[in-house]
């Protein structure tokens, strides 16, 4: 059995778990949840656990088992607490700002950058320097983060542009004199 597969995904208060047919609902008070179980897997809820069980061990059913369970489990983690991913900016005169739910980067090009956050994300700037990225999908929030630091990634000579916060940029020596 898959270590991460077998193991019971507890359901907090508050947070409700529906299977219906292939399909996965987990409603919250963050929002609501949806995924379709893959292959011939098989979920079940518990006494306050979701079990998520494969038919045999054929290959692509153990690669699938913890896959699913981990996907369910941040499911459920997101409706309940939620996702959030941090973002620094760091260069001399870039900064951001939230307008009117859009998201306005200037970062050294001849125009401000707008990015419009998909639905269940919310973008806040608490300060001009820095970029909080939230929501209860944790693949939506990691991709707008990913989006936004693509805008204009740290470059290794003088570490400007924007990066995950805690995120360790490797730096290189520049020119040398005669």
């Amino acid at each position: 059995m898959s270590r991460v597969g077998k193991q019971p995904i507890p359901v907090p208060a508050g947070v409700e778990v529906a299977i219906e047919g292939r399909k996965v609902v987990v409603s919250g008070p963050k929002g609501r949840l949806e995924q379709t179980l893959p292959g011939a897997l098989t979920a079940e809820v518990e006494d306050g656990h979701v079990l998520v069980r494969r038919p045999d061990d054929e290959r692509r059913n153990k690669a699938l088992h913890g896959l699913t369970r981990t996907l369910i489990a941040n499911m459920v983690q997101g409706v309940s607490q939620g996702f959030e991913r941090t973002l620094e900016i760091t260069g001399t005169g870039y900064r951001a700002a939230v307008q009117g739910g859009r998201l306005v980067l200037t970062v050294g090009y001849s125009h401000p950058v707008e990015i419009e956050p998909p639905e269940g994300v919310t973008i806040e700037t608490p300060n001009p320097t820095t970029i909080v990225v939230r929501g209860a999908d944790k693949q939506k929030v990691g991709q707008v983060a990913a989006d936004i630091r693509a805008v204009r990634k740290p470059e290794p000579y003088l570490g400007k542009g924007i990066h995950y916060a805690g995120e360790r940029i490797r730096r290189k020596a520049g020119k040398t004199g005669k």
